[in-house]
């Protein structure tokens, strides 16, 4: 699996990962302090991704989520070497979802399986988990994990988009997470996301 390092030495006081599902790529970022912009480490190749471009609305689907969500779990025995569980359904799943049943456990993890989840392989995993452990030991009580359809700086991936989402909802749903993206490529600083009573990311 490859990968490209941009910076080589960091404290990983804060970490950051951004997910772009066509792209079939992983970002770390990491910050040096609370209040620090971020600064791309690393990209990495994720090995494999069910489903398609979308969100994840119900159980079973095979999807991997769309959203703003966070680390929630360091699996040290999972069944796929080392996996990161993450809040997925948040809020705005919950409300989008017209289906009584959303699912879960939707994990960044080893290996090359996925049945919604972002398999990264066993030695991208060891790296993302080491240093995802160490901002933790550090005092980041909430590693924030976005997951995008494409990388919305990418033109071809653009053109994609508009031309495989054809529900007007889905593509709605997208455009709200382009606003989140854009705030970051500003300055590189996370912005504060909350959800409104209608599951729109604010």
């Amino acid at each position: 699996l490859s990968s490209s390092r941009t910076v080589k030495k960091a404290s990983f006081e804060r970490v950051y990962l951004r997910v772009f599902k066509l792209e079939k790529k992983l970002e770390l970022w990491t910050s040096d302090s609370d209040t620090g912009s971020f600064v791309l480490y690393k990209t990495y190749d994720i090995c494999k991704l069910s489903g398609k471009i979308g969100p994840k609305r119900k159980e079973g689907d095979f999807q991997v989520p769309e959203g703003y969500y966070e680390i929630v779990d360091f699996n040290y025995h999972s069944q796929y070497y080392l996996s990161l569980g993450l809040n997925y359904p948040n809020e705005s799943d919950k409300i989008l979802s017209k289906y009584s049943k959303l699912g879960g456990n939707i994990y960044i993890h080893g290996n090359c399986i996925s049945v919604g989840c972002v398999a990264m392989g066993n030695n991208n995993i060891k790296e993302i988990f080491k240093i995802c452990e160490i901002a933790k030991s550090k005092g980041q009580t909430h590693i924030p994990v976005h997951i995008y359809p494409i990388n919305f700086n990418n033109i071809p991936s653009t053109f994609y988009l508009l031309s495989e989402i054809v529900d007007k909802d889905n593509l709605k749903f997208e455009y709200n997470l382009k606003e989140g993206f854009d705030l970051f490529e500003q300055n590189k600083y996370l912005p504060s996301v909350s959800v409104d009573s209608g599951g729109r990311y604010l």
